[in-house]
């Protein structure tokens, strides 16, 4: 019957994005995969032996040292679990769309070339060159770097907040808190990077007389590669590892970014960096860390991560929040202009 045949279809087309993302975590292709997890957590296991050598740790397991049944079985936790297949379906039904609206207006690296072409004339090739190839990974990698920063920092103001506390109200971190980010905030950090990412390739293309590709890793982007394998993913977990004040100026540890996640008033707004602090550096949001544990409690100013325990809570209650916020600020506007008297 025909009928069923559309049900099957569409079935197929919702389930095919979250098989995929089963699937991803067994690939090089993002920092949420079992190797990269396993390489993380053989750092922490690494620590945690150091650490019960030295009485530096009173956790009697390694399970306990990572946080145990309480971080890992945390509603929190749980939920991180089940949103990391959502998103993928979130990523399918609004973002991707969304993508493909503006694409036709938004310039690629090719309409750069084609620009430039007419405007001074074709460029030389100058043929494959390693050391260029690992320039272009290495442009393209500084510029999603920035964007992640800027986007990350413009999702603090006041009007983006709610969209990005879905992540910090988490109370417990665990490796999938890093897929806790809403579709919203995902958006920009994509369109922005596709925008400022053209501009580069395009550039470099045309300076290069032809398309350059960028070097690679295990069919990895050779600087994600190194960065997701920097025990990257501790950054969501309760092991403290520092790198130093004066390595933690260039590259964000795992430490860094538990600093960020805190919930007192002194770490607020700091370490917005995802793979490089160079820019919290610049910026003047950098918070460096020792190899000494800061004790630190997980959350936000607002302390209310009983509200952020449900998917609608993470995907809708934003759109709520935001919505009341500026309500309340042009009616405290109107009131405020009201001649007494």
């Amino acid at each position: 019957m025909e009928w069923l045949e559309q049900v099957y279809q569409a079935v197929n087309w919702l389930a095919t994005p979250v098989i995929k993302q089963f699937t991803g975590l067994f690939d090089l292709n993002g920092r949420i995969g079992v190797f990269f997890i396993g390489l993380s957590y053989t750092v922490a296991y690494g620590l945690f032996r150091y650490r019960k050598h030295h009485g530096l740790t009173e956790a009697r397991s390694f399970w306990a040292f990572i946080g145990g049944n309480r971080v890992h079985f945390h509603p929190s936790a749980l939920l991180d679990y089940r949103y990391y297949f959502v998103s993928a379906l979130l990523k399918v039904l609004l973002v991707v769309p969304f993508i493909a609206l503006v694409d036709p207006i938004v310039w690629r690296a090719a309409d750069y070339v084609s620009f430039f072409n007419n405007l001074w004339g074709e460029r030389p090739q100058l043929g494959y060159n390693l050391g260029i190839s690992l320039l272009y990974g290495l442009g393209v990698f500084l510029i999603n770097d920035f964007v992640s920063y800027w986007v990350h920092r413009a999702f603090h103001s006041r009007w983006l907040w709610e969209f990005h506390k879905v992540h910090h109200a988490a109370p417990v971190l665990v490796p999938l808190t890093a897929s806790r980010a809403h579709f919203l905030e995902k958006l920009v950090d994509r369109l922005l990077s596709i925008m400022l990412v053209g501009l580069f390739a395009g550039v470099f293309w045309y300076l290069c007389g032809d398309k350059v590709s960028r070097y690679t890793l295990f069919g990895v982007t050779y600087l994600v590669f190194i960065f997701n394998s920097l025990a990257a993913n501790l950054r969501h977990s309760h092991v403290w590892l520092s790198f130093g004040p004066r390595i933690e100026r260039f590259i964000n540890s795992p430490a860094q970014h538990q600093i960020h996640h805190s919930d007192a008033p002194h770490h607020f707004h700091k370490n917005f960096g995802t793979n490089l602090s160079i820019w919290d550096w610049m910026f003047g949001t950098l918070y460096t860390t020792t190899p000494t544990p800061e004790k630190i409690n997980f959350g936000t100013a607002e302390r209310d991560p009983h509200r952020y325990l449900t998917l609608y809570s993470l995907i809708v209650l934003p759109f709520v929040d935001t919505y009341k916020k500026v309500v309340e600020h042009f009616s405290s506007a109107r009131a405020s202009v009201v001649p007494k008297g």
